[in-house]
């Protein structure tokens, strides 16, 4: 499937001579390290979507609760359409009326390393993902070590689960998203993104 076919969802969805969302012109090109963000997004309810780049684009995921450092919190993750390469470091508040209307900033940015084994041979970022299973560690500013993403249903009901392994990174009496709530880019808050978009 081709860069733009797997972008068709994302672009028959948004306006962008309303939104100052990436339309996704082609011109970001994978680096040497496949790159990841969370971004975190006020839109009809707070939310973190975690973004990896897989295959020329982001495959997405909602968090609703957002990631943890503990091992044993499970946290649901939703699968959304993919987005271009250039959505990953976007800040901005998307105008009421458009789809995901509200505020976003980057909460955390970083690379990524594809950890998922099978036989002892190393499986793609995207065949792990579509058998159902990936892990990789997290290479951010907030966010660092293993983490797994297990299918847990499919078709309308495809549901993930986001789990953070046991490393030197887990920490089960620490929630980073009240300690670290700002942008990993601009260090700016929501609620300061939010109001230079009104003064705009």
């Amino acid at each position: 499937m081709s860069e733009v076919d797997k972008l068709e969802a994302y672009r028959s969805k948004r306006d962008f001579a309303k939104t100052s969302e990436p339309p996704g012109s082609g011109g970001i090109k994978p680096g040497d390290k496949p790159r990841f963000s969370v971004q975190k997004h006020r839109s009809k309810r707070l939310h973190y979507d975690l973004r990896l780049e897989v295959g020329g684009v982001l495959r997405s995921w909602a968090v609703p609760k957002g990631p943890s450092l503990d091992t044993k919190t499970k946290r649901l993750a939703v699968p959304t359409e993919d987005h271009p390469l250039d959505y990953i470091d976007f800040e901005g508040t998307i105008p009421t009326g458009e789809y995901g209307a509200g505020t976003v900033i980057v909460w955390d940015i970083g690379t990524y390393k594809n950890t998922t084994n099978a036989d002892e041979k190393e499986v793609p970022i995207s065949e792990a993902l579509e058998r159902g299973h990936a892990t990789f560690i997290l290479s951010g500013k907030k966010l660092r070590g293993g983490y797994a993403l297990t299918r847990t249903g499919r078709g309308k009901n495809e549901r993930w689960i986001l789990v953070k392994m046991k490393d030197d990174f887990a920490k089960a009496d620490e929630d980073v998203l009240e300690a670290e709530p700002d942008s990993a880019l601009t260090g700016r808050s929501l609620e300061e993104v939010e109001e230079e978009g009104r003064a705009a």
